[in-house]
């Protein structure tokens, strides 16, 4: 049974903010183009994982905390961080959400309970069962969020953090979002040679929690699941591993170019690597995107043109957060080491 009730003003949002995390990431893409040089060094995006973020999202309270991998943009923008701040920072300007220090696959905006995320494969997952053990010694309710990848699985982290989490019933909710893809490997390679289960949920019944295995590209189906386990873990019944299967729709990262050549994003790799573009185009026709919008404007929750007009106006931010954090200023020399000595 959902936390929450999802009503037609709660749809709406969760529309909404899918298309928030869709354009500001299709701008930081267009930026490697549109203004070569400005991001520098690596940026991953989760397009294909719009759906599993904002269901997720939209099963926690503002008491709450959310922690996650390097794929990071989606969730601090659901949870109200402003898309500005957000570009500055990934462009590596002062004014950014982390004053330039972090770029885009070290987001942090603690204010709205965003602790952070790690650019190493799996290590956020053991920060975020630590503040989950800090939750339940503060006994005000508190509920953990933990995103990370299909790849994560195979780290120690991953096992010793819902190992201890089991032992102890920490308030915490496992979000692992397959998708498809680890780098370069199929996670059907995977799950033949390295991760040792089919789904991956399967691996919670080694630690005695509940594993549950959901479509990332519906929504509601994930928000249904997540709150679940959300409910449990408020409740003091412990952590709920959940696999939400997804599919990315841009390559890995960018390409860190040799000296002159801008940086810039490849094909995804079932076109570049493995030579299938019927596998890449038929997860295209499975875009969470299009596919939420046709299914509100079906049931009469939005008019074709009201979906029109949230597009508009999502293009409309992001541009203005592209123009903010092109004309933010850049840290001054000196503040390089700011943070490097205590």
């Amino acid at each position: 049974m959902s936390e929450q009730t999802l009503d037609q003003d709660r749809l709406i949002w969760m529309f909404t903010q899918m298309l928030r995390i869709r354009e500001f990431e299709e701008r930081v893409k267009r930026t490697f183009e549109e203004h070569p040089g400005v991001i520098r060094g690596h940026t991953h995006l989760a397009d294909g994982a719009e759906a599993s973020i904002v269901g997720s999202l939209s099963a926690i309270g503002p008491q709450d905390f959310v922690l996650t991998t390097y794929r990071c943009h989606g969730y601090p923008i659901v949870l109200g961080t402003d898309p500005k701040v957000m570009m500055a920072e990934i462009y590596g300007r002062k004014d950014g959400l982390c004053g330039g220090y972090g770029g885009s696959m070290h987001l942090t905006d603690v204010g709205r309970g965003f602790l952070g995320t790690s650019g190493i494969v799996g290590q956020g997952i053991p920060h975020a069962t630590g503040a989950a053990y800090a939750a339940q010694i503060e006994g005000k309710g508190r509920v953990v969020l933990s995103f990370f990848g299909d790849g994560a699985s195979k780290q120690g982290a991953f096992h010793e953090s819902l190992n201890v989490a089991s032992l102890w019933k920490l308030p915490i909710v496992y979000v692992m979002e397959n998708n498809s893809y680890n780098v370069v490997t199929r996670v059907e390679q995977e799950d033949a040679n390295a991760a040792a289960g089919e789904p991956l949920a399967v691996k919670a019944k080694a630690f005695s929690m509940p594993g549950v295995t959901v479509d990332g590209a519906d929504p509601v189906a994930v928000h249904d699941e997540v709150a679940a386990a959300v409910g449990r873990a408020r409740s003091g019944g412990g952590p709920t591993l959940v696999e939400s299967l997804v599919y990315r729709l841009s390559a890995h990262g960018n390409i860190i170019a040799p000296p002159g050549v801008p940086l810039h994003f490849p094909e995804h790799e079932a076109i570049e690597v493995f030579g299938a573009p019927e596998e890449y185009e038929a997860a295209k026709r499975g875009d969470p995107v299009p596919r939420f919008r046709a299914r509100l404007v079906t049931d009469g929750t939005l008019s074709a043109e009201e979906a029109d007009e949230l597009a508009a106006a999502a293009r409309d931010e992001m541009a203005a957060a592209v123009t903010y954090g092109v004309e933010s200023p850049f840290p001054a020399g000196e503040e390089a080491t700011r943070y490097v000595y205590a």
